[in-house]
């Protein structure tokens, strides 16, 4: 069977942790292991441009058997030859380029391209990191709003209304079970855009405890949170949001979310200054209480 033409049709937006759905091409790959292009799937891939959310824990399943996924990471077809994760040359949604989720597997379970298969996705692990990435979009703009009067010149507003920190100043971003963790450089270009880099390192407990102290109230909220999904292609662009006591916000994002802030007890970070290279970096480490 020839490689797709089209791009991976993708349900884990509306939180889906299982479907059905058919092999279209089996690529062998180093180690004996193999990458599995299915036409639709509720697994999620990691992103090629910002990987900051680990691929869902999932299991393939066939009338012969079961077999883990063992990684699930986006690539690209040109219709001519499958690129995986790192590899791919392109931007997401180039034009001619199918773009899919490419499910990693060993060679135990006999698979064929044309075959009907099931899809299971762990919920357990994906509600734990659906919990630290809706954390972690909080968490930003919670840290937006309080260094807010820390910029002498105008940037790009993120939705809240609030100079956008967190897009100006992020370095690396890694979503974790019931928690995130975001370095934020403050080096010479961040100075060069009109933010006090100093006023910041010195005064981050009170820069924390104001963070926390929105957090509280957002959560003590228990808003609605969704992700917008215009289009079931996996290049679509999607959108997450949140319906705040103060207005909606949204955030672009690929990754999976919370339905709602009554599901977290809690969320509270902890500010961190450290050097890299001479630079100044602020890690902002943010961890979810989960309602049992």
């Amino acid at each position: 069977m020839t490689l797709p033409s089209i791009d991976t049709v993708v349900t884990f937006p509306s939180g889906a942790l299982e479907g059905t759905a058919t092999i279209l091409h089996i690529e062998n790959l180093d180690g004996g292991k193999r990458a599995v292009l299915l036409d639709s799937t509720p697994c999620h891939p990691v992103d090629l441009a910002w990987p900051d959310q680990p691929a869902d824990a999932a299991e393939l399943r066939t009338e012969s058997g079961t077999t883990s996924v063992l990684d699930c990471v986006v690539g690209a077809t040109d219709g001519q030859s499958l690129h995986i994760g790192a590899d791919v040359p392109v931007r997401k949604g180039a034009e001619g380029w199918a773009f899919v989720a490419a499910h990693i597997v060993d060679g135990s379970l006999p698979l064929v391209e044309g075959q009907a298969i099931t899809i299971s996705v762990n919920g357990e692990f994906r509600a734990a990191l659906s919990a630290g990435h809706t954390g972690c979009h909080l968490a930003s703009l919670a840290l937006n709003a309080e260094v807010a009067g820390l910029w002498k010149k105008d940037v790009p507003l993120d939705s809240a209304g609030n100079p956008n920190f967190d897009a100006q100043a992020i370095d690396r971003s890694l979503i974790t079970e019931n928690g995130s963790l975001d370095e934020y450089r403050l080096g010479k270009s961040l100075r060069r855009k009109g933010f006090d880099t100093e006023a910041l390192l010195g005064k981050l407990a009170e820069t924390q405890e104001g963070i926390n102290r929105t957090l509280a109230t957002w959560v003590a909220a228990g808003s609605r949170v969704h992700v917008e999904a215009p289009a079931p292609d996996l290049s679509a662009r999607r959108l997450w949001v949140a319906d705040l006591p103060d207005g909606t916000v949204s955030i672009p994002c690929g990754g999976t979310h919370l339905s709602s802030l009554s599901e977290l007890s809690s969320i509270n970070v902890a500010l961190t200054a450290t050097v890299d290279g001479g630079t100044p970096v602020v890690r902002m480490t943010t961890r979810c209480v989960v309602v049992q």
